[in-house]
């Protein structure tokens, strides 16, 4: 093996990334990736290398991982378009604030502006994606920039880094004396701070004011792993707790006070009617976008507002804000819980009688609707199998289309936590495929079940080899109506369903997968689909079913804005 009294570039980034802590990189090979390939083979090390057959596949598990571990996600690529097919996944990471590394190597910085051969400017390329990003421009820099890639991705708001590593640089000498990591940034939020002095107590004090309360949580409450804090504040108070859509586990379905999912995607009229009901909103890690105020419908102007975010950027970004809270989400709610504790006069808020009387009307119509034999299936009938059939220790990850509102608005979590996966920050098709593969890099122990649309399916369905490879247990739904149905939905509700150029051929998905070596099963009737998924569940290898079901033009989607 190499000595490691000796280090060249590539070498010191190997090692500088086993000392921060990482286990896994997801990657792609490519000509200027030699060196650090070679190191990858020739150092003694506890990395495992994931080889994907797409940089954006890469950059997806990294994410899935970086989502059901807490720790960072790291991917990998060479120059030219393979950092451009990287970009994808550091965006979505960034905006839904989740700590992703890619690294991609970069042509000789002898060789810039001379038009070598996938000549780009990364940094450039990569600066409004991304929370930190660098080239290196010369070995000695490989281990502080490497660090401060760490810090910038785990503390505060956690974001993407990027740093590029030009072919000469990996062959350039680094003092090993300097190759060392701060393990407080391998996992996050990391160095969390506490909310300014007074501030949790004026927000206890504008809550205990209202009448009609209501929490929404983002993907701010997961991240900080705030649930119990939270679940503790609402039966303090006795008040109902929405979520946005990467909210979901903030508090478990099971709970009595977990109203669900609020807004124009997975949010149906019962849940919309506390938002627009309430005369106190009170945001928890959420940006209050469009997607969960159904374009700022709701809360109205004049509702007063509190805002917990460990971002300040967010708060009084669309709404005026009587009480702002900046620090991490779970200090700041432990704070809210030590305040409370103190007053002996606390009122309460009705929440899990309000939440029982929503929720009993909203799933009545959901029943109703999955106990249909309609053919194709209606994708409620889809989400209650999968309620009822999915083991405890699941994780379920949906790409932005079919899938999604259904599992939004009807998906089962009994525990909370990081349970459901999907990129609601920029919603690109063909996620759901690597970041399940990601997860169960991430969680082995637990079921993985990926749903996605037969468009998403068509963008990514060559990294089934690699799911076949690593013998990953996962098992894919694909929801097949032959079509991009989102945007066909959209059509038909803004544009008097002038449908154009969004249909395309039924494919036999289960035969595509069959021919990567997964077990598969194709579904037309709804009676068959039970069957199929317990039959693919039980199967101690990657499964697939492809499922016929109801174009969401026909459909009653849980979707109360098509656009926005």
């Amino acid at each position: 093996m190499k000595d490691s009294n000796k280090l060249n570039g590539a070498e010191a980034m190997v090692r500088m990334l086993e000392a921060q802590g990482v286990t896994h990189v997801f990657g792609l090979c490519g000509d200027t990736t030699l060196p650090f390939y070679d190191a990858l083979y020739t150092l003694d090390h506890n990395i495992t290398h994931v080889l994907t057959r797409d940089e954006r596949c890469a950059a997806y598990m990294a994410d899935g991982y970086a989502r059901v571990t807490g720790r960072v996600g790291v991917c990998e690529g060479p120059s030219g378009g393979g950092a451009t097919y990287i970009l994808p996944g550091l965006i979505e990471a960034n905006e839904s604030s989740y700590p992703v590394l890619a690294i991609t190597t970069d042509i000789s910085v002898g060789s810039y502006g001379k038009y070598p051969l996938t000549e780009v400017d990364q940094e450039a390329l990569m600066r409004p994606l991304t929370k930190y990003n660098t080239v290196i421009k010369q070995s000695a820099h490989i281990p502080r920039m490497v660090r401060a890639a760490f810090r910038a991705m785990t503390t505060a708001r956690p974001g993407s880094a990027h740093l590029g590593l030009p072919y000469d640089i990996q062959y350039d000498a680094v003092d090993p004396t300097d190759v060392w990591g701060d393990t407080t940034h391998a996992t996050y939020p990391a160095r969390a701070t506490a909310p300014e002095t007074g501030a949790a107590e004026a927000a206890v004090e504008a809550i205990l004011t209202a009448k009609r309360p209501l929490i929404v949580c983002g993907g701010g409450v997961v991240i900080a792993k705030a649930w119990d804090a939270l679940g503790q504040i609402a039966e303090s108070l006795d008040i109902a707790v929405a979520t946005s859509v990467s909210g979901k586990g903030s508090l478990s379905d099971d709970h009595p006070l977990s109203l669900g999912v609020v807004g124009s995607n997975g949010g149906t009229d019962e849940t919309w009617e506390m938002m627009t009901d309430a005369d106190l909103v009170v945001f928890m890690g959420c940006r209050a976008g469009s997607t969960t105020t159904k374009r700022w419908e709701a809360p109205a102007p004049g509702t007063r507002i509190v805002h917990f975010d460990s971002d300040p950027m967010v708060i009084g970004a669309n709404y005026q804000t009587e009480v702002g809270v900046v620090g991490d989400l779970r200090l700041a709610l432990d704070q809210v819980n030590a305040v409370l504790q103190k007053r002996s006069d606390l009122p309460r808020f009705g929440g899990a009688a309000s939440v029982a009387e929503i929720k009993k009307r909203k799933f009545a119509r959901f029943a109703e609707l999955a106990a249909s034999d309609q053919a194709p299936m209606r994708p409620e009938r889809l989400i209650d199998t999968l309620n009822r059939l999915l083991p405890e220790r699941s994780v379920v990850v949906s790409d932005p289309g079919a899938s999604c509102p259904y599992y939004n608005a009807y998906g089962h979590l009994p525990k909370p936590g990081r349970h459901y996966i999907t990129n609601r920050a920029h919603g690109a098709l063909g996620y759901a495929l690597g970041a399940s593969l990601g997860a169960w890099f991430g969680r082995p122990e637990a079921k993985v079940v990926a749903m996605m649309g037969d468009g998403s399916f068509g963008f990514t369905c060559g990294e089934l080899e690699t799911v076949v490879r690593h013998k990953a247990p996962i098992t894919f739904i694909v929801l097949n109506n032959a079509s991009y149905g989102w945007i066909k939905a959209s059509q038909m509700a803004d544009k008097d369903k002038r449908y154009f150029h969004v249909d395309f051929l039924r494919t036999d998905n289960a035969k595509v997968a069959e021919g990567f070596g997964l077990k598969a099963w194709s579904v037309s009737e709804p009676a068959d689909f039970e069957p199929a998924l317990a039959a693919a569940l039980a199967h101690d290898g990657p499964t697939l079913i492809d499922v016929q079901v109801q174009p969401l033009e026909e459909a009653a989607a849980p979707v109360m804005r098509w656009m926005g």
